[in-house]
């Protein structure tokens, strides 16, 4: 496999995990949502289990850090993973609405962060120097 192949296909899984990453943070701001509905309707049971199904997104997203590839960033991303397990758990305690909009604020700029990163992934360089976005066809 020649190097520009090879950047190629790096390109397209750096791009699948990125729009893997995003629909994870989709998925816990979606769940944060739910949350929401379950507290102003003193459904407190779905409330926690929706709280525990967002915390479980959040513990993969600091599991699958690549601390070596990037360490400061991974390790800001862990800082900010842990304050927002540790906030759920308060909002899980006290029923805090304010604490779980908190968490969704954070994690939509997160969500914001990695579309931008998955829409930055280019093909190689072509015949004229100038880098082009990738682009698939159905």
């Amino acid at each position: 496999m020649d190097a520009s192949q090879q950047y190629f296909e790096n390109a397209v899984t750096t791009q699948q995990r990125g729009k893997l990453i995003v629909m994870l943070y989709e998925g816990a701001v979606k769940y944060l949502k739910i949350v929401k509905e379950k507290l102003r309707e003193g459904d407190y049971a779905l409330k926690g289990i929706y709280i525990s199904k967002t915390q479980d997104i959040v513990a993969e997203l600091n599991n699958c850090l690549n601390v070596e590839a990037a360490p400061e960033i991974a390790n800001d991303l862990r800082a900010i993973y842990n304050f927002i397990h540790r906030t759920l758990s308060e909002a899980n305690i006290e029923r805090s609405e304010a604490q779980i909009d908190v968490c969704i604020g954070i994690l939509n700029e997160l969500r914001e962060a990695w579309e931008e990163v998955a829409e930055r992934v280019e093909e190689p360089a072509g015949a004229s120097g100038a880098r082009t976005p990738v682009h698939f066809e159905a």
